[in-house]
């Protein structure tokens, strides 16, 4: 019996450990997209009005604090869901146009440049 007890706090110490490593992840994540979208000349379409980059990650990063109070932002992809595709007001997609290219939604601007990211870390640091 005292295996069993000590196996199951060993599993849901691992548990632990590993959800601590997604929130991490998801969180460095999400700092990278508002980052990105910061550095970027592109601008944010919200409820029928284009904003700077600096005025959409504050809009944003609002939106990401009243989630994360209620642990709703598990991950990147649910960041990107529920705080980073639509207008909670008006139900509208959020749309994101940089200079020279069309506009595009921001749920698929942002996912791909999470796939980029996560290509990134995955590949070594060339010493060349």
């Amino acid at each position: 019996m005292k295996f069993f007890v000590s196996g199951a706090a060993l599993l849901l110490s691992l548990s632990f450990s590993a959800s601590a490593d997604n929130e991490q992840q998801a969180q460095r994540e999400i700092s990278h997209l508002l980052n990105y979208l910061q550095a970027s000349d592109c601008e944010f379409y919200r409820n029928g009005d284009w904003h700077d980059s600096a005025r959409a990650v504050t809009h944003l990063n609002r939106k990401y604090r009243w989630l994360d109070k209620r642990d709703l932002v598990p991950s990147t992809e649910a960041f990107i869901e529920r705080a980073a595709t639509e207008s909670s007001r008006s139900g509208k997609a959020y749309l994101v146009r940089c200079p020279g290219e069309a506009e595009v939604e921001s749920a698929q601007w942002l996912h791909e440049e999470l796939a980029e990211f996560r290509t990134a870390e995955k590949t070594p640091e060339s010493d060349n």
